[in-house]
Parts: C-alpha cells; sequence; structure tokens
C-alpha cells in the first residue's frame, strides 16, 4: 500500500555496473559522446549542467516523464541540498552526496547512453529532533511521532494515542504468529494451501496465485511484511485466529482483515458499513461471516479522499514500537528496509501503512556500533489524502540525524 519515494519512471529492467567514485570536477576534465557515458556520468551531468536535454533520455522515457517534468525536480533537489560534492557507487544504485543532504538513486542507460530509468529516494537531510517535533505538530489533521534509543526516549508527540495506521497492523498478525510458534501450536515450515476465501485486494501478490497453492508459513509471513501482501496476511489470521491477535490489540476487536476491510468500504456494502457502525462488539462479529462473501470494491475507490477512516486498525505509536521489537530480529524482518538506508545501518526492520488519509512509518534499526533504535510516525486526516513525501523527508531527516550520532 505504499510508496515513498520520488520516481520519475522505474523500469524493471538490470542496472549496469558501476564505476569508481568520482567528483563534479571529473566531468570538467573530460565529456566523453553520449554513447560513452557510464551510468555515474549521466547521473554528475544532470547535476552540473544548468539544463537537462532531451538528447540525454530515451524516448520510451520521454513518453513517461516529458523533460518540463524533470528539471523541476533536479532544480529541487539543487535548491534543498546545496552542490553536488560526490557520487558513490553502493550495491543497489549510487549515493549523492550534496552540501547538506544525500540521496540515493539508481539509473539505467540504453546502448547509446541514453537515460531509460532513474530513481531518486527522499533526500536525506540530518533533521534534529525537536524541528521534527514541531514538524510533526505542525501537520494538519492528527500525528504522532516517538523516537526510541533502546528504551530511552529521545522524542514523543502524541505517542500514545492510538491512530490509523493501515498495514503497520501486520506487526501484531506477525508478533502473534510468532507467539504461537514458540509455544508449540505452529511452525514456521508448517505448509497451509491457499483458499479462495482468504483472497484479498492488492497489495501483494497471492490474489493472483491458484487456490491452493501450497505455502509456508515463514513464507505467507515473508510475503505479508516485504510485499505488505494483504492475501498473505488474511491467510495467516485465518490460521492463527483472531483471539491471538485481538490480545496484542486491545482496541481491534473484532480484528479485522484485509478483506473486511476492503468489503467494509465498498459503496455497495453501505448497508453492511451502516451495521457494522451501529453495532457493539458481538454485533460486530456476527457480521463477520457476511463480510466474508461480500463484494470487494475497485481499486479505484481509494483514489481519491478517505474512505471510511472508522474501518481502520487503531495502534499508538508505543504500542507498534513494543510490537516491532518482539519481531525485528526476525530474517524476514530483514528484506524490505523501507525509507531507511542499507548502507547506515548494520539491520534494519520496517513496517509502514498507508490509505487516503493515512500514514504511517515504524523502523527498528541498529547501527554498526550496536545501538537500536525505533522511530514511528503516523499521520492521519480524515478530510484530505496526505503529502507522503513530506512525511517521509522528515522521517529519512530523522533516521539519518540517528545516524550521524556518536
Amino acid at each position: 500500500m505504499l510508496a515513498f519515494v520520488l520516481i520519475f519512471v522505474l523500469l524493471l529492467l538490470p542496472l549496469p555496473a558501476v564505476a569508481a567514485p568520482t567528483t563534479p570536477n571529473s566531468l570538467a576534465r573530460q565529456q566523453p559522446m553520449l554513447p560513452q557515458q557510464s551510468p555515474q556520468q549521466a547521473l554528475e551531468r544532470l547535476f552540473v549542467e544548468s539544463q537537462a536535454q532531451s538528447g540525454w533520455f530515451a524516448e520510451s522515457f520521454l513518453r513517461q516523464v516529458p523533460l518540463a517534468g524533470i528539471q523541476p525536480l533536479l532544480d529541487d533537489l539543487k535548491q534543498s541540498l546545496g552542490e553536488l560534492q560526490e557520487i558513490r557507487p553502493g550495491p543497489d544504485g549510487f549515493e549523492l552526496q550534496f552540501e547538506q543532504g544525500r540521496v540515493r538513486s539508481q539509473i539505467s542507460l540504453n546502448a547509446q547512453g541514453q537515460i531509460t530509468a532513474l530513481y531518486f529516494a527522499p533526500p536525506e537531510i540530518p533533521v534534529a529532533l525537536e524541528d521534527a517535533i514541531a514538524a510533526v505538530r505542525s501537520f494538519p489533521g492528527e500525528a504522532s511521532l516517538l523516537v526510541l534509543q533502546a528504551e530511552r526516549e529521545l522524542a514523543n508527540v502524541n505517542a500514545e494515542q492510538p491512530l490509523a495506521v493501515g498495514s503497520a497492523f501486520k506487526l501484531a498478525v506477525l508478533a502473534a504468529l510468532q507467539g504461537e510458534i514458540e509455544q508449540g501450536r505452529h511452525r514456521w515450515d508448517e505448509v497451509v494451501t491457499l483458499q479462495p476465501g482468504w483472497k484479498s485486494l492488492p497489495s501483494g501478490l497471492l490474489q493472483d496465485w491458484p487456490d491452493g497453492t501450497a505455502l509456508t508459513v515463514e513464507t505467507l509471513a515473508t510475503l505479508m511484511i516485504s510485499l505488505s501482501d494483504n492475501t498473505a496476511t488474511d491467510a495467516l489470521i485465518h490460521t492463527v485466529g483472531r483471539q491471538p491477535i485481538e490480545v496484542l490489540s486491545p482496541r481491534n476487536h473484532p480484528f479485522l482483515t484485509t478483506r473486511d476491510f476492503f468489503a467494509l468500504k465498498n459503496p455497495q456494502n453501505a448497508l453492511l458499513l451502516s451495521r457494522f457502525r451501529a453495532g457493539n462488539e458481538a454485533d460486530q462479529r456476527a457480521l463477520l461471516e457476511e463480510l466474508a462473501t461480500a463484494p470487494l470494491p475497485d481499486a479505484s475507490v481509494f483514489a481519491g479522499n478517505p474512505v471510511a477512516l472508522d474501518v481502520e486498525w487503531f495502534f499508538s505509536a508505543q504500542e507498534l514500537c513494543a510490537l516491532m521489537a518482539q519481531v525485528a530480529e526476525l530474517p524476514l524482518m530483514q528484506v524490505n528496509p523501507g525509507v531507511a538506508n542499507p548502507q547506515d545501518w548494520d539491520a534494519i526492520s520496517f513496517k509502514g501503512g498507508s490509505e487516503p488519509g493515512v500514514l504511517n512509518l515504524t523502523s527498528w534499526v541498529r547501527s554498526h556500533s550496536g545501538t537500536s533504535y525505533c522511530v514511528s510516525a503516523t499521520w492521519n486526516s480524515s478530510t484530505q489524502s496526505l503529502d507522503e513525501t513530506a512525511l517521509s523527508r522528515l522521517y529519512s531527516g530523522i533516521l539519518a540525524r540517528l545516524q550521524s550520532t556518536p
């Protein structure tokens, strides 16, 4: 459900091999013909030349992102971060170091040396925690922030307030599953078969897989966390049962599957939503059987303003960091680093969530010196969609500040 990056176009193409580090001065010394441009030099040119040229980009790229849309983003990065100082190759692309921050980037060229794919992650500009606190307090709607160093609180804005967190609720599903495995009631290598009634809407893959596909519990959990696969999530909720999850989630009773969530937000099911809202917990549990077969909405329902935000999963930042602490060391938590830069940390565990009007980012990171942090930020508005880029930039800045702390 989440995308927290500034993207021109990112095609699923293999990226070329990277070259040695360069600085902007190196481009002034040598300007090879376009076909000889390395990916690193092509990136460098975007920031040392005053104006991007259409000939630098493949026609396939410009059909999706016109040149008029490229230059403003480059100018914004220059204005926000200052002059480019260095480009460093990494395992997943490049790191662009500017005067005031850095940006991770990926680039792909065709045989003519033209750009066919270009990606910039949110800028990493270290943000003082007091400035982060002020920024979160200024967000319209409701927002929270918690920054922990081990168990020591470094920043707190409404961290005890339950807010809608979208797919970050999957941390509770994973924590309950882990508890059931520790009690011997389930196993990571336990095989379950995909049931048609478990299939939900994307994000994810399994909604398109054949009924009866055999999957291990560990595979389901990995898909749930790394890809936020909703069908994998519902498979685990049905396998573990709602009750063990509700123990970890006292205000989310009955604990909804993602299919329940989508069905309740379907305009075709308005009567079901009215009955759900009017009922007590027992009434709502009685509706679960009807929800299991109610039609799912078209994804376009979620393309605009917030939809029925009282139908959600509600957790405080304190609860999310507590859940993250329980599961952070699981290998499957290391698959998707989220917003954090993998080169900055010894280990990263991440889960976020979003729908129109709801954003959450929750990370547990361990520094190369062994210090652990949890950062959880949530933003809600029942009246408008939210600025994902604003929250992502702020969050990246917090992580950059923590990473630079001795």
